[in-house]
């Protein structure tokens, strides 16, 4: 049967007058609404009644209570081919309701915001949306029920092509949208209640739609998928499926690079950073960048904070890549990077900004971990206040410290960063000792050819004792950088005021497990 009954009841109002304005002019439903969406109809000069009017009910408390009336949710369950219930309706004045539109109060958006109260959060539970929604998917089997305006097109189409009515298959797949809406909505609400002040930290709810099935995990015989929204923080324009720790190493890459404001080149092998340079000219800082380190490159990931130009995809097509991520392509860089059909080729999107700083969520034996995502970087503000050595650090100096700090923060610990004001030297990650992390970042850079007379050194954490250090100042270090903390510290500035080297204190770390 042709829908003739619509409720509309949205906080997003995106495409709402539009299609309103065809569900009207093109299919003559009749039009129920509330508070602003149904001022928004009005004013389109879209007939459309008031759910108070409809109802016989007023909206009371402040519109906490509009939808929940036995006319809305007994137009919306009452069985189409149930004798019983078409008597019942008929005796209580209930017509059916064949099509709801409802997104809900904007809970997730409020709450992510800093300094929201608990007041806020409260006000922004949608109560009436969810039970609509929920009563109108129960009954898929009559009712079109709509909770993302990317669907209203897909529902006029229908409409148009089977007599005003909607495919069963459609409404079922949007009926399991719904179900997975609110269970999101149902988590949000309380993963944030559980551990606000008033609350206690007692449980937490995932729930995430399979966005994909992976190539494989770590080695072909795992099996991975991928789970939520990637492509609204990625969008792959090219190459091979992705895999498990190709998805891992787009995030790492990502999140080193928007560190960095000034054009920037970045190389990362196994979530690792290799090499890190900047340039006004990315071919520059490409090689910058390179240099640090010429075989880890093999198989890594290339990250760009500008869209990638046609003389960097020329040179870094001559290397075996995996993944190459920039904000954009020129038409002449996709060109060349196309002739390469494996590479993944991957374009930043703006929408990784509102997702970077979700929580990281990870196994554990029986249950998960959740831990706060490290997403800032810290410790830079003020550094000229921070200085622990007899000399202070030179503007060079500084400006060298505050490019390392930036990249040490991204290599796995115990993690050594040598670098200049524009470059990395040299890099250590992973040792079990933090002196083999310097060591091996020096014997980077000497197969590297580069000198590290002059460097810069960053520590990811504290030196826990001065050898770490003494071999940095041996190849030719004058500035450290590193969090400070170690019941040795004073061993270690003695050692840096000994070398004439200068040192500076973030007061934060940020050791990578």
């Amino acid at each position: 049967m042709a829908i003739s009954r619509a409720l509309l009841s949205v906080s997003d109002k995106s495409g709402l007058v539009d299609f309103a304005k065809s569900l009207h002019e093109e299919h003559g439903v009749e039009l129920l609404s509330t508070g602003g969406t149904a001022a928004a109809i009005r004013e389109a000069g879209i007939p459309v009644t008031d759910v108070a009017e409809y109802t016989g009910a007023p909206e009371l408390f402040e519109g906490r209570l509009k939808t929940l009336h036995p006319k809305v949710h007994g137009g919306l369950l009452q069985r189409r081919d149930s004798d019983d219930h078409i008597s019942q309706a008929r005796k209580h004045d209930i017509p059916t309701i064949d099509l709801v539109v409802v997104n809900l109060y904007p809970f997730e958006q409020t709450v992510a915001k800093e300094g929201v109260t608990l007041e806020e959060a409260i006000e922004n539970i949608d109560i009436g949306g969810p039970s609509m929604l929920r009563s109108a998917s129960k009954n898929y089997s009559a009712v079109t029920v709509v909770t993302d305006p990317k669907d209203y097109t897909r529902v006029l189409t229908e409409m148009g092509e089977h007599e005003g009515d909607t495919t069963l298959r459609l409404r079922e797949e949007l009926a399991i949208k719904v179900f997975r809406r609110t269970a999101d909505y149902d988590g949000a609400i309380s993963n944030f209640l559980g551990k606000c002040d008033q609350g206690t930290a007692c449980n937490v709810s995932i729930n995430h739609p399979l966005d994909r099935e992976l190539r494989y995990g770590d080695n072909p015989h795992q099996a991975a998928r991928l789970y939520g929204d990637f492509s609204e923080c990625f969008t792959q324009l090219q190459g091979k499926e992705l895999s498990y720790t190709n998805i891992l190493d787009i995030e790492a890459a990502a999140d080193l690079i928007l560190d960095y404001r000034r054009p920037t080149v970045g190389i990362l092998k196994h979530t690792n950073p290799c090499g890190v340079g900047q340039d006004e000219d990315l071919r520059a800082a490409w090689q910058k960048a390179f240099e640090t380190d010429r075989q880890a490159p093999f198989g890594g990931v290339i990250v760009c904070n500008r869209p990638i130009t046609e003389d960097l995809a020329r040179v870094i097509s001559e290397i075996f890549t995996d993944v190459i991520i920039a904000p954009d392509y020129e038409p002449d860089a996709r060109a060349i990077l196309q002739k390469k059909k494996n590479l993944r080729l991957m374009k930043l999107e703006e929408g990784y900004e509102n997702h970077r700083k979700a929580p990281i969520i990870r196994s554990s034996p029986a249950g998960l971990m959740i831990m706060d995502k490290d997403h800032a970087v810290m410790g830079l503000e003020d550094l000229e206040s921070k200085v622990v050595t007899k000399r202070p650090p030179s503007e060079a100096e500084m400006m060298a410290m505050r490019f390392a700090w930036r990249v040490v923060k991204h290599v796995k610990s115990n993690a050594i960063v040598f670098g200049s004001t524009d470059r990395t030297l040299g890099i250590g990650a992973g040792q079990m000792s933090r002196i083999d992390s310097s060591r091996i970042a020096v014997w980077k850079a000497e197969e590297a050819g580069l000198s590290l007379k002059g460097s810069v050194i960053a520590s990811d954490a504290m030196f826990p004792f001065a050898d770490g250090l003494d071999a940095a100042i041996k190849a030719g270090a004058t500035a450290c950088v590193q969090p400070g903390g170690s019941i040795r510290d004073e061993e270690v500035i003695a050692a840096a005021d000994a070398a004439g080297i200068a040192m500076v204190f973030t007061g934060h770390r940020h050791f990578k497990h």
